[in-house]
């Protein structure tokens, strides 16, 4: 990229004063590159014209005059040949629902005005037989929805006009083509007829006259299809198609604006979380026509390619055809390059002689209008710094634009463009940061269904954890894991996940369960295991070893397949495209760590996590959750033994089983964070979730039989175990003070496992103990001192000393209303938000999953709280416990490691409070690691 100085000195002759002052200021900055201002028109003007001579859009107004709209503006005023039009601002959009469906009063006349204007720069009159006006009427937002709003091409024609261009042009099947192409569009865009009706016309008179393409019927054949679509419209409406140009003017921009608000637009953007626009534009465009004939086309082309992000010119055209042809599927689209062409005949079995003489790329067809197309879309990336979308057509050889915008692509393009253009200088490193959306590189990091295939979802739940998973149903977890044994691939279904499920969870594929939400126990180890998880598919019911999906039947070893980027489910095994961490992907995570002030943990509970987690580039780990361990191998008989343990000897002789094995994990997670900090919390869930859900059945006998003592007594036992809210039970800090041993032996079994691995010349920082659950800053007190009586005790024993830190868990609000007290004592904080969402908003996230959809679509609030961070509430209960704490600790070190940890915009504002440090799943932290350098850059360059 040119530096400021070079862009001031080859711009000093024709630049303006604004635009100069701008570079220079920049220049003072540092800043070499520039962020577009948002500029609004002037009060009460809704109507902005564009064309090569005259255009009133400038740039920054995309809010207003949409995304179409402003591209055609600016390319107008950089000279490219552009069709004349005019848009109606988004302002209108709004303004025409605020007003009941009506329209402001100065528009009629500011529309005419502008219709005027075009009428006079093209020489064309709408509705005149001689040479009439004929222009598009296309929606266009702020932000790009592909095929969500509506478009009417061809307006301006009628039974006078039709004759009018067929003598004009000297090509009446042009004309008659063109005329029958509105009729269908203006009656299904506005008048809401099925497509279907248009179709049986049509292909009623291909039938009759022989042939199998639209564009093989001749000018009496297209008569005939026009006198048909005009029986289909009266048909439907009781009324005759409207010959007036103005009225059908006026009814297409009311169409176009009503599709605002159409099923599929509030749809799509419900999916991609657009929200905070004010409607659509309407952009009137005069027509050029690519169904003249041999020497018109049409085209969408993109200047890099969408699916890879190789540098290499990408798109499909149609020789006399309109727009609408090129992604109808009616005809086989030919390739712009020759390059892709020969490509495109390799993989569909064309012969390269049949390719050159019937599907020749535009390159050869047409070299002249390819060159000035590969010209255009240069300056056009070149200008917006960024891979551009185009429209075209050729009209008689002579190319026009009618589109650009900045293009959508896949996530390995999306990294793969940016670290490219970082490298060609069109942008600096802190620009290319934002040009990958988070998560994009959430999709990259797991398998992914083949996007070739062309699938149908049987249901769809919610999308809980990324990546795609195909295996034959199992129904436990205990199947799940004897079926692996034996080499199946599985997914383990379930009405709903527990505790006990961790073993068949770590070895399927993927998991699909019929309850829970995004933070639901399958939900949130499925991303800790960078497992595909769908959770809550309503549509699914599970009975015995059988369900039923949207009334079909699934039967164990039935083949399944899950999308958990999109939730949806596929009753067939379909082929994974399996994820690649590209050259690009290492040197865009180099980058962002430059500009990064967040660090990021991982949460990882094994050393396969801990293996993950450093590979995708983890700076410690910010939670060990040690209950998790407890289901390793035969392991969990222990623990129950622990549980159900009459006396203390009895539970420590149960513990003494577990110690030695807790401190093989401590060390091995020492051992694979070689010298990055790990937080390990101490046993957090209430005792039931670990014991048998049948208090009689075989598990129970067993734990009677391995402490000698009598069923009734384990029953009893385990009976009393339960609570009728055991998230707000007996757990956390206050099974430690309760039951002291069990603390005690998972801090020995940390300190051993320090020594073992420094005591083996191996890196192992300071330990960081956390306190789950401190509500009270004397319960904290207890277990810090009974944490530094065994840590005392061990380096005694293996005559060694170093430092560690005992920390507490912030997820009861108490303690975050009383973080200052509590700071004195505790060395440091790490948020745990998903029980502070919980109990700072009142929610069960088990159940809340009934209403928080609703809550949503309400706007009661922007976003599920237990998926985004709850700024104004629990969020502000973070900040306050950071500034209490830090008010009496100044270094308090202050991380998060619930859910929120991975989350793009609670990363962003944990940037802002600011944390030390986020955690989460090692499957998220690339993730993290983005969002936390686009927070940096957003405050540092804004």
């Amino acid at each position: 990229m040119a530096s400021v100085d070079s862009q001031v000195e080859q711009l000093l002759k024709e630049a303006t004063a604004e635009s100069l002052i701008s570079l220079i200021q920049q220049k003072a900055k540092g800043v070499k590159g520039k962020k577009e201002t948002a500029v609004k028109g002037p009060p009460g003007k809704y109507v902005f014209y564009f064309s090569k001579t005259f255009s009133e859009g400038k740039p920054g107004m995309k809010a207003i005059l949409g995304g179409k709209g402003s591209g055609l503006a600016e390319m107008a005023n950089l000279g490219l040949p552009v069709p004349p039009g005019f848009t109606i601002t988004t302002e209108v959009c709004a303004l025409y629902y605020q007003l009941g469906e009506k329209y402001p009063p100065e528009l009629q006349g500011q529309v005419a005005e502008a219709l005027a204007r075009l009428e006079k720069e093209t020489g064309k009159k709408f509705g005149d037989s001689v040479n009439p006006l004929l222009v598009s009427v296309r929606s266009g937002a702020a932000v790009s929805m592909p095929g969500m709003m509506d478009t009417v091409l061809n307006l301006g024609l009628n039974d006078v006009a039709v004759e009018g261009v067929a003598k004009k042009t000297n090509n009446p099947r042009f004309a008659w083509d063109s005329y029958r192409r509105f009729i269908s569009m203006f009656g299904n865009v506005v008048k809401g007829i099925s497509g279907e009706n248009w179709e049986h016309v049509l292909d009623a008179q291909k039938k009759k006259k022989g042939v199998k393409l639209d564009n093989e019927l001749d000018t009496d054949d297209l008569k005939a299809v026009v006198a048909g679509y005009k029986d289909v419209y009266k048909k439907s409406v009781k009324e005759d198609f409207p010959q007036d140009p103005n009225s059908q003017l006026w009814q297409a921009i009311t169409a176009v604006f009503g599709s605002w608000n159409n099923p599929r637009a509030i749809k799509y953007r419900e999916i991609n979380d657009i929200k905070g626009l004010l409607g659509t534009a309407v952009n009137v465009q005069s027509m050029v026509f690519g169904n003249t004939g041999a020497t018109s086309a049409t085209g969408v082309c993109f200047s890099r390619n969408p699916s890879t992000g190789e540098n290499k010119y990408y798109g499909e055209y149609l020789i006399n055809a309109q727009g609408e042809d090129v992604v109808a599927g009616i005809r086989t689209p030919q390739q712009i390059t020759k390059e892709m062409s020969i490509n495109w005949a390799k993989e569909n079995n064309v012969s390269e002689a049949d390719r050159v003489a019937k599907f020749p790329s535009l390159e050869e067809y047409m070299p002249s209008a390819y060159q000035e197309l590969v010209d255009i879309k240069d300056l056009l990336q070149g200008h917006y710094r960024d891979m551009q979308d185009m429209e075209f057509t050729i009209e008689e050889k002579k190319v026009y634009m009618l589109q650009t915008r900045n293009g959508k692509r896949t996530s390995f393009a999306a990294v793969k463009i940016a670290v490219d253009m970082v490298k060609e200088g069109i942008l600096e490193e802190y620009e290319a940061i934002s040009r990958v959306e988070p998560k994009q590189l959430d999709q990259l990091l797991h398998p992914m269904i083949d996007p070739k295939l062309k699938l149908k979802a049987l249901a769809k739940g919610l999308p809980a954890s990324p990546g795609a998973a195909v295996g034959k149903v199992v129904f436990t977890a205990e199947e799940a894991e004897e079926w692996v044994k034996k080499g199946e691939k599985v997914v383990l279904v379930r009405l709903e996940t527990s505790p006990e499920d961790i073993g068949g969870m770590n070895v399927a594929e993927g998991i699909l369960t019929a309850r829970g939400g995004m933070t639901s126990h399958a939900a949130v180890v499925a991303r800790g295991m960078g497992k595909p998880c769908v959770a809550g598919c309503g549509d699914m019911v599970v009975k015995g070893n059988e369900c039923v999906i949207a009334g079909r039947t699934f039967k164990r070893g039935d083949w399944i397949t899950l999308n958990g980027n999109t939730g949806e489910i596929i009753g067939e095994k379909v082929g994974l495209v399996e994820a690649a961490l590209t050259g690009d992907f290492g040197e865009l995570m180099t980058i962002c760590n430059k500009f990064r002030k967040l660090k990021v943990r991982a949460n990882a509970d094994t050393p396969r996590d801990v293996e993950v987690a450093v590979r995708f580039g983890a700076e410690g780990v910010g939670l060990c959750r040690t209950e998790h361990m407890f289901f390793e191998g035969n392991r969990i008989a222990a623990v129950r033994e622990m549980i159900v343990a009459e006396t203390k000897a009895q539970r420590e002789s149960a513990l003494a089983k577990l110690l030695p094995m807790q401190r093989g994990d401590f060390a091995a997670i020492f051992t694979g964070m070689a010298g990055r900090p790990v937080t390990i919390r101490l046993l957090d869930p209430p005792l039931h979730e670990f014991v048998p859900h049948d208090a009689s059945g075989p598990e129970a006998q067993e734990i009677a039989k391995a402490l000698g003592l009598p069923l009734d007594k384990v029953a009893h036992r385990i009976q009393s175990l339960k609570e009728s809210n055991p998230m707000l039970g007996h757990r956390g800090c206050r099974l430690g003070i309760t039951y002291p041993e069990i603390y005690d032996m998972q801090v020995r079994a940390i300190f051993e496992a320090a020594c073992e691995v420094k005591k083996a010349g191996k890196p192992c920082a300071p330990p960081e103990v956390m306190i789950p659950l401190v509500g009270k800053v004397e319960e904290f007190n207890i277990l810090k001192e009974n944490c530094h009586k065994v840590a005392a005790a061990v380096m005694k024993e293996q005559k060694m000393k170093f430092k560690y830190m005992v920390g507490t868990m912030i997820e009861v609000p108490r303690a975050a209303v009383t973080a200052d007290t509590i700071a004195k004592e505790a060395e440091f904080f790490s948020f745990g938000t998903n029980d502070l969402t919980q109990m700072g908003c009142g929610f069960s996230r088990d159940d809340a999953g009934s209403f928080l959809g609703q809550y949503v679509e309400l706007g009661i609030f922007d976003k599920d709280p237990f998926q985004v961070i709850d700024k104004d509430g629990v969020g502000a209960l973070v900040k306050m416990a950071v500034a209490k704490g830090r008010s009496v600790r100044p270094k308090l070190k202050c991380g998060v490691c619930g859910e929120h940890g991975g989350d793009p915009t609670s990363v962003k504002f944990f940037h802002t409070v600011p944390l030390d440090y986020v955690s989460c799943s090692p499957y998220r932290v690339p993730v993290a690691i983005l969002a936390a350098a686009q927070a940096a850059v957003e405050e540092d360059y804004a």
